[in-house]
């Protein structure tokens, strides 16, 4: 006799067979990459048109790590803020204001800025240009030299505003490397990266020499708004440029300088054909980025974009990626935002 399954028999085999079947699968999680090499973690507007301690909070042009685990931002306006970022870029929050002057007490166009193992403050000005040394506290302890011909026509040969935007000191601390933003006249689409060397450590002022320059070949109608050293010897380098109705152009690129020529004694660049350019190569175009739902005050193809001029490398992250931390320069405008951006980078 041939036995009927009972209901719940029946149920049971039901049920099993339902959570056997294939289902509509998960959502992924929407891709922050921008790149193979590149991923954005998360932005923050929240620093936009604020002010702390009496001093407007914007025209940041420059970061740099701390040695108190702050992140130093400078504003081109003759200030420097500590920043606290610890809980990331949303939740940015200034700690201090330090207002910086030049030999005779008047103000600094601040576009770049490297901190020193002792605290020391190493600030780049594009005027000039010049590279000036600065103590916490902001007290001016003294000048680099810098070459005649990075000075403005008719002095030298740069454009005025395309000298000194990006200064990083190198592995060790013992060189400093200064980046053009746009090339001298004759130079065609290739900027100066110039050195200095430090002949004294140690307590008191340490002295500083110039040393090799380099050509870099820049992206046309872009310009270096920002270097910083990688941590390997290699140096990140961010250029940009604007076109009005289209917006910002931002990529980030990793450079190497060993085993490029010392342009110091040459005239024009590129040079002959023995001189050896600064090798580059794309780790992201930062339009590739996902928007994030980042609002944008002007057209941009890419409404995360912004004025960005500032890079600082904070650590790493899991895997060894390292950990990016960007700011962008409102220059007081209504129709730009001082943005910080949080990514992280692999390099090849």
């Amino acid at each position: 006799m041939r036995i009927r399954p009972t209901l719940a028999t029946v149920t049971a085999v039901a049920l099993l067979a339902a959570a056997q079947a294939p289902g509509p699968a998960a959502a992924a999680p929407p891709s922050r990459a921008c790149s193979p090499h590149v991923r954005i973690d998360g932005y923050g507007d929240g620093l936009d048109k604020t002010a702390f301690d009496g001093s407007y909070v914007g025209n940041l042009s420059a970061l740099a790590a701390d040695t108190d685990g702050t992140v130093a931002a400078l504003s081109d306006r003759s200030r420097l803020f500590a920043l606290d970022v610890r809980r990331g870029p949303t939740a940015a929050r200034p700690v201090r204001a330090r207002a910086l002057a030049d030999e005779r007490g008047g103000a600094v166009d601040a576009e770049a800025l490297a901190v020193d193992r002792d605290g020391t403050r190493l600030v780049a000005s594009e005027t000039e240009p010049s590279v000036r040394r600065y103590a916490r506290d902001g007290t001016l302890l003294g000048r680099l030299p810098v070459p005649g011909a990075l000075r403005p026509a008719p002095a030298g040969r740069a454009l005025p505003n395309q000298t000194f935007e990006g200064l990083t000191l190198r592995p060790g601390g013992r060189s400093l490397l200064a980046a053009m933003e746009g090339p001298l006249a004759g130079d065609g689409r290739t900027v100066r990266f110039q050195t200095w060397e430090r002949s004294r450590t140690g307590p008191g002022a340490p002295e500083f020499r110039l040393g090799r320059q380099y050509g870099y070949p820049v992206d046309p109608g872009l310009g270096v708004s920002e270097v910083t050293e990688a941590g390997d010897g290699r140096l990140l380098v961010l250029e940009r440029g604007f076109t009005p109705g289209t917006g910002n152009t931002v990529r980030l690129y990793v450079a190497d300088a060993r085993g490029a020529s010392d342009t110091s004694g040459v005239e024009t660049l590129p040079g002959g054909p023995g001189t050896r350019p600064v090798r580059k190569r794309l780790l992201a175009d930062l339009g590739e980025c996902p928007s994030l739902g980042a609002p944008a005050k002007q057209p941009q193809t890419n409404p995360l974009l912004d004025n960005i001029e500032g890079l600082a490398v904070l650590g790493r992250a899991r895997g060894g990626r390292l950990r990016l931390l960007l700011v962008s320069d409102d220059n007081e405008s209504v129709r730009q935002t001082t943005r910080l951006y949080a990514l992280t980078a692999r390099l090849p």
